[in-house]
């Protein structure tokens, strides 16, 4: 299995049914096939990387690392939403991962350092949305929507990148976010407002 350097910062070209037929072909052992999948969508999925971890290090491993569970997990891929989105959730993973392993070595290396800073308001909050009650909602709306909100909310992009990312237009990403907001109030039993942003 060999890999290219990544090279790009946008999804490449090439259709959500080539990806799903690349997938398919990766979970039967096609290793040109994750080939050409790393190389369609690696330049995107490391710039978005880049902007979460300002250390290019972990950034390529956690692009290796994330591709490496694609050939072992691709078979788990049931065409259910776009696959960068799929790979997306599989990188973001991976990173946090990484900079929990990172941070552990860290402190283990020197424990005699002060403490680090308490996580910010933000970090708080997207933390609150992957894994607390919000993300326990997230996991139960429909993949498609889910996808969206994570890429407007969580990750903050606007329509626009959103609709790049996923392989749609702008305004399935509205419609898709307006219905996401719906099923994750309903998701969490309560009318009231939930602080989800915006997608301009």
């Amino acid at each position: 299995m060999r890999l290219l350097r990544p090279s790009g910062a946008g999804p490449a070209g090439g259709d959500e049914d080539d990806d799903a037929a690349l997938l398919r072909a990766v979970a039967r052992g096609d290793s040109e096939a994750l080939g050409v999948l790393y190389d369609r969508h690696a330049g995107w999925l490391h710039a978005r990387l880049a902007r979460r971890c300002p250390d290019e290090e972990t950034v390529r491993e956690v692009l290796q690392d994330t591709f490496v569970t694609v050939w072992r997990s691709a078979g788990t891929h049931r065409g259910r939403g776009e696959a960068g989105g799929w790979l997306w959730v599989i990188a973001a993973r991976r990173l946090v991962d990484a900079q929990r392993v990172r941070a552990r070595a860290d402190r283990a290396a020197a424990p005699a350092e002060p403490p680090a800073p308490a996580p910010s308001a933000e970090e708080r909050v997207l933390a609150g949305l992957e894994y607390g009650e919000v993300g326990a909602a997230l996991d139960r709306i429909s993949p498609e929507l889910a996808e969206v909100l994570r890429a407007t909310v969580v990750d903050g992009l606007t329509t626009r990148e959103t609709a790049r990312l996923l392989g749609i237009p702008e305004g399935t990403v509205k419609t898709r976010a307006l219905r996401a907001r719906r099923e994750l109030r309903a998701a969490l039993g309560a009318g009231g407002p939930y602080p989800l942003g915006g997608t301009a």
